[in-house]
């Protein structure tokens, strides 16, 4: 006959009495009444994740997501505890608290910032706050160096990490940078285009001397072919040759120019 749960007395707000319960559990093979009571430890504990979980709360992630991966973390402490490591909660603290910090380092950076970086930036984000709490003003960067006992170069790359948690949408709408016909502008609104006319500077100049060298006739070909667009047939009989002379004549001219601009790249490099 399937027994009752053992009853889980609560000795505080979110540390209940769980020892006869656990003992009990890891006695019972699975059943029915082995989920039973690991379920029952969970929902007792489940205070306790809770208020673990709130310790993270705004820091960019949603309060039911942190809920959520805590208890999950409670899941995992009440599944590896065995009662001879001593108090549950002293064994669940560092569990639950280690799935959070595992959560903001996983899954809310929208790139990917080393490891280093990330705890880099909770450092100067707690050392900045203790020093914001006994003075006026922004710390400096000397001041946050000297007060987390970290280099400069590590109080910037922590700097520029607690501005990179975030990625700002592109339609965000960007307040210090003016108004257009009087809507705000966004940050897209405010991005270079690449200009195309670039690359056709650089294909001119790279093919300019190698044009300058080029026999008359195949300079008059090529200006024709290409500037005025006329077909090889026109040209042809405007230099009284065949069209298929012509399109020997095209042919061999772009390869010599392709050759020479070619060979002008691996000598400069």
């Amino acid at each position: 006959m399937q027994t009752t749960a053992p009853s889980l007395k609560r000795r505080h707000h979110d540390a209940p009495d769980t020892t006869e319960a656990f003992t009990r559990l890891r006695s019972l093979p699975t059943s029915p009444e082995h989920d039973a009571l690991r379920e029952d430890i969970v929902a007792a504990w489940l205070p306790m994740a809770r208020r673990l979980a709130g310790k993270y709360r705004n820091r960019g992630a949603e309060i039911e997501d942190l809920y959520q991966v805590a208890a999950m973390g409670l899941v995992k402490a009440v599944d590896r505890y065995d009662v001879a490591r001593g108090a549950f909660e002293a064994f669940a603290v560092p569990t639950i608290c280690g799935e959070l910090k595992r959560h903001f380092r996983d899954c809310l950076w929208s790139i990917h910032v080393p490891r280093r970086v990330q705890e880099l930036r909770n450092t100067i984000r707690v050392g900045r706050n203790e020093l914001l709490a006994g003075q006026a003003g922004e710390p400096s960067t000397d001041q946050l160096a000297a007060h987390c006992g970290l280099t400069m170069d590590e109080v910037r790359d922590g700097l520029e990490a607690i501005d990179s948690f975030r990625s700002l949408s592109l339609n965000a709408k960007n307040s210090a940078g003016g108004r257009e016909d009087g809507q705000e502008m966004s940050l897209a609104d405010r991005l270079g285009t690449v200009e195309p006319g670039f690359d056709t500077v650089v294909d001119r100049e790279a093919v300019r001397h190698a044009l300058k060298a080029l026999p008359q006739r195949e300079a008059a070909i090529l200006y024709m072919r290409f500037f005025q667009d006329k077909a090889q047939t026109q040209i042809g009989a405007e230099l009284g040759l065949s069209q298929m002379h012509i399109c020997r004549l095209l042919a061999r001219t772009c390869t010599q120019i392709r050759d020479q601009v070619q060979a002008a790249i691996r000598t400069a490099a």
